[in-house]
């Protein structure tokens, strides 16, 4: 990974703008440079008369036996452009600039045949083909239609060539495209068909011809599709629309909330991707906003979402699926020279196996002796089934010496613990001790692993754990304005070697602080003395805050208290570190390979905004406890911290992603630091964590037609052994506006705008930020509505592609989210800021699920005849999350992948609530907390069981159980009616009104 070496040195890269904010200089690490603002904007004006000569389309009839292909907009035709209205948001995406009018177009790259047989995808609404002899105007009012995605019949040409055509200015003359690349058989099998003809204005690949433009009655060609050149009756829709059909100056939205697209199948991943490129990577490693990368800087500024990837790159696989080892011993890995590209799938073998090409690159490479297997007639590797990195998208190599700059690392588990009266009143103390006695044995990297622990209040408490102790010896210091580590051999120690004294240690803790009435918090010098002890080695240091740091260095004051400030200039800066020793701390922390992982306790205000930033730039997490009651969140800390300490690590990591020629990576957004233009460290990365990054094309117009993406994790595992995980993926390269919509993935889309507007959050009003994801939102279905405007009668209609159906949902909830909803009274400072830096580390489908949960029923299922486990997926089927799903007859469970809330109505059986619960089913449960616990009586055993297999669905967090009865306020609101996110809530729309809103700024 040429430079990956992880004692280099960091860097404060200062932030950049993103297409989301302007720039701002308040966080140390952001986002490198706006993608796309350069971007061009090409939108040629038509041109009257015909064309002649190579400038006119080529048309090719159809090839016989193949179905009609799905047309995108033409690659030749003008755009028309349509006035842009002003909204009233905070940013706005700079204009784009006009580019070359001229460049060759080229091949467009590869697409699949179009289903010709089959039910189309599902959605949740009705679709029917529009009839096109219905004239155009408002539909009726509660109108509700979609139209059903289908294909043109190509019509032969005969006529005349068309009015409007595209001109080649003469300055810039269209030259021919490059020639087709020979056809060298990837490794893996799999052989990208090659476009069929020699114009510029060639079909797709795979030979599916393109019928010419038809000319609107202006003379400009307008649409993702060529309509035919027959009779209007052949013109068939190929998007999915709503009609919202509301009388002018009517309140009433005129249409049924029933069939309003909804993910309730959860995060549906396109399928197209995953067949058309059989040898990329899983996607649970790498998704990317659109699976079709523009050609041209105009499509870029055209295509008004982020352009980017997620990447998770230690997801957890299912048995049987684990990413295979490679150990090139003596060879040294195989890795181009120039670009440092691994060898994987796609690269080509040529010269009788002697050299091999770059796919990202194209430079041709020495093949060692050592690596050298000769070619079969096909030009494949005649050994390819004994070399897992050129048939697998996934691949881990055993990194040699020269990938270390010292020894590897043993994993290192160092705890920080607050012991001021909160902490120990609120039994926090003995729970976590519990805890981390119980999981010493699954601690990873035995018998390597070390382990340390500092306490604090006023002052700090030093533990000698030599193996040769019975007892561990305490030391306290006092002077909290110079620091020093006493005995700094004895504190990191061997835990299997001073097992007995760590016991020891963890056993008295909570005793040893019993009656401690000490109310300070001496945390920043305690933080300083925890990375004198860790900067030997790194590790992962777990810090326990109940209170807001009081004393020494890095002490802070209430914040936040002052309404005046909400709705001003001044409000994101609550969201901000106040002090900058954190990000110095932080920063200190990367550079000598410590981890920080945070979990907060408090019932008070504890700064949540500046004690994250240390697990922010660490490429830790923050866990939240507000008010913590053992009685009440002994489990959920259980679980989590045990998953914190016992799942498999990667230690002192750097990652880096590498792209195809005219593709760049411009911003990184996630928690780490970036330690030069494009390398992230990561002091320790798991399986829970993910990372989104914005990518721009580098040149006015790419040639390749495919694009490649290589993400590339250099880390010390937990058994002591450097390794790289390499995950790659192919994408298409496509001239058409229409077909990036259509491969558009809707979950890598989410996560990525989600990133940007909490980004967004640090350095504007919440309002602003919630305008700018609405008009992002809009600006989209605003150009996806100029591709049909013209050859379809759409109306009043609301056009959307059938990729995107639920990014208008999406986009309410994460502006609903507890980040960004609404304002001061909505969430209290410290839980609006733990639920940022959360959310800024969450994989797609756990982000998807937080944005918009589940909704189950199961008070039938729970009365039923016991049965076997099929009858549970019948309860796991998903209501849409209005009150209306509500039955007062009912149980039901909330699940947004944080905790459950479960919801009694009010005329259930008392029988069925007395199974469940101890109390009298017309109590309050606020008010005698009560918890819900596994009685004597199958009732009560099938729900705990639903529960249990609720949460074995994603471990990664504990969902804590709230009871709620339905009519008990505040408790049924915070919990549940504030989290439908369907329903008018805390004065911000609802769907339907949400969906008019945009549709009607779309119409603008």
């Amino acid at each position: 990974m040429g430079p990956e070496y992880p004692n280099r040195a960091n860097t404060y890269q200062g932030p950049g703008s993103t297409p989301f904010a302007p720039p701002r200089n308040n966080m140390p690490i952001s986002s490198n440079s706006v993608v796309g603002s350069d971007a061009s904007s090409f939108r040629p004006t038509s041109v009257p008369g015909p064309v002649i000569g190579t400038g006119a389309p080529g048309f090719r009839p159809m090839q016989p036996g193949r179905p009609a292909p799905a047309y995108g907009p033409p690659t030749s035709g003008p755009i028309q452009r349509f006035a842009t209205p002003q909204f009233p948001a905070a940013s706005q995406v700079p204009p784009p600039q006009a580019a070359n009018i001229g460049q060759p177009i080229v091949p467009p790259s590869m697409r699949p045949p179009p289903p010709s047989q089959g039910p189309p995808m599902s959605t949740s609404v009705n679709r029917q083909p529009q009839i096109p002899s219905v004239p155009i105007g408002s539909p009726p009012q509660s109108m509700y239609s979609a139209s059903r995605p289908n294909m043109y019949q190509a019509a032969p040409f005969t006529g005349p060539p068309f009015p409007g055509g595209f001109q080649a200015q003469q300055s810039s003359p269209v030259s021919p495209p490059p020639p087709p690349p020979p056809q060298v058989p990837y490794q893996g099998g799999y052989v990208p068909p090659q476009p069929t003809t020699s114009t510029p204005f060639s079909s797709h690949q795979g030979a599916y011809g393109r019928a010419p433009p038809a000319a609107s009655s202006s003379g400009m060609y307008v649409g993702s599709s060529a309509p035919p050149t027959g009779g209007m009756s052949d013109l068939v829709e190929d998007f999915s629309s709503l009609s919202l059909g509301s009388a002018p100056g009517s309140f009433d939205p005129g249409l049924d909330t029933k069939v309003l697209p909804r993910p309730l199948d959860g995060d549906v991943e396109p399928s197209l991707f995953a067949g058309m490129y059989p040898m990329n990577c899983d996607s649970r490693y790498l998704r990317l906003t659109t699976s079709a990368i523009p050609n041209s800087q105009s499509l870029v500024s055209r295509w008004q979402l982020p352009l980017g990837a997620v990447v998770c790159p230690l997801a957890e696989t299912p048995d049987g699926e684990e990413v295979p080892i490679v150990n090139f011993a003596t060879t040294g890995i195989v890795r181009c020279r120039r670009c440092r590209t691994y060898v994987n799938p796609y690269v080509t073998f040529t010269d009788g196996g002697r050299k091999w090409r770059c796919n990202i690159c194209a430079l041709l490479n020495d093949v060692q002796n050592d690596y050298f297997a000769s070619l079969d007639a096909t030009g494949r590797r005649v050994d390819l089934d004994q070399h897992p990195e050129l048939t697998k998208g996934s691949v881990e190599f055993v990194a040699p010496a020269e990938y270390m700059v010292r020894p590897p690392m043993p994993p290192l588990y160092f705890f920080l613990i607050d012991v001021s009266i909160s902490a120990v009143k609120s039994g926090m103390l003995e729970v976590m001790a519990e805890t981390i006695k119980s999981c010493l044995d699954r601690l990873p990297g035995s018998p390597r692993t070390q382990i340390g622990f500092i306490t604090f209040d006023s002052t700090i408490h030093f533990y000698n754990m030599k193996s040769s102790l019975t007892q561990p010896q305490m030391m306290v210091v006092s002077d909290l304005d110079d620091i020093f580590v006493p005995l700094p051999d004895d504190l990191l120690v061997n835990l299997s070697e001073s097992r007995a004294v760590v016991e020891a240690f963890l056993d008295s803790l909570p005793s040893m602080f019993q009656d401690n009435v000490n109310v300070e918090s001496a945390f920043g010098p305690a933080l300083k003395a925890a990375f004198m002890v860790m900067s030997q080695l790194g590790g992962k240091l777990l810090i326990f805050q109940s209170t807001l740091p009081s004393l020494g260095v890095g002490r802070l004051r209430l914040r936040g208290d002052d309404l005046r400030v909400y709705g001003t200039d001044k409000e994101h800066a609550l969201r901000i570190p106040e002090d900058p020793f954190y990000k110095q701390m932080a920063a200190d922390f990367t550079k000598y390979q410590v981890a920080v992982n945070i979990y907060a306790f408090s019932d008070k205000y504890t700064d949540i905004a500046s004690l994250g930033t240390l697990a922010k730039y660490t490429g830790g997490q923050v866990y939240y406890y507000p008010s913590f009651h053992s009685v009440i969140h002994k489990y959920k800390l259980r679980h989590e911290l045990a998953r914190d300490l016992t799942r498999e690590t990667a230690w002192e990591a750097v990652m880096r992603i590498r792209c195809g020629k005219g593709v760049r990576f411009t911003s990184y957004h996630g928690n780490f630091m970036l330690r030069s233009t494009d390398l992230l460290a990561l002091p320790a990365v798991d399986c829970d964590k993910a990372y989104a990054m914005q990518f721009a094309l580098e040149e006015t117009l790419l040639t390749t037609q495919i694009v490649y993406f290589q993400v590339a994790l250099l880390y010390t595992a937990s058994c002591g052994e450097r390794r790289i995980r390499v995950h790659t993926a192919a994408a298409s390269v496509v001239p058409d506006l229409g077909e990036m919509y259509r491969q558009a993935d809707t979950g890598a889309i989410v996560s990525l705008l989600a990133r940007l507007a909490i980004e967004k959050s640090l350095s504007y009003k919440l309002e602003e930020t919630r305008s700018a994801i609405q008009l992002r939102i809009v600006k989209a279905l605003k150009e996806y509505r100029k591709l049909y405007a013209v050859q379809h009668r759409v109306g009043s209609r609301m056009i959307y592609p059938e990729s995107l159906k639920y990014l208008a949902l999406y986009g309410l909830s994460l502006s609903k989210s507890t980040a960004l909803r609404g304002g001061y009274a909505d969430a209290q400072l410290d839980e609006r800021c733990a639920a940022g830096f959360t959310m800024m580390a969450l994989p797609v489908k756990k982000m998807l699920k937080l944005l918009y949960p589940s909704l189950l029923r199961v008070d039938e299922y729970l009365i039923k005849t016991p049965n076997v486990d099929d009858e549970f997926s019948k309860v796991c089927t998903r209501l849409p999350l209005v009150a209306d799903s509500l039955d007062s007859r009912g149980i039901y469970i909330f699940d947004d992948g944080f905790r459950f809330v479960v919801w009694f109505g009010r005329m259930i059986s008392p029988d069925l609530a007395r199974n469940l619960v101890e109390e009298d089913s017309s109590t309050e449960f606020s008010r005698n907390k009560v918890c819900l616990t596994e009685r004597d009586n199958e009732i009560s055993r099938k729900l705990m069981g639903i529960l249990r297999k609720l949460r074995e669905g994603d471990a990664s967090y504990y969902q804590l159980c709230h009871l709620v009865r339905q009519g008990e306020q505040p408790r049924e609101g915070f919990f549940l009616l504030l989290n439908l996110v369907e329903d008018q809530v805390g004065g911000m729309n609802g769907y339907a009104d949400w969906l008019l809103q945009i549709h009607r700024q779309v119409q603008q």
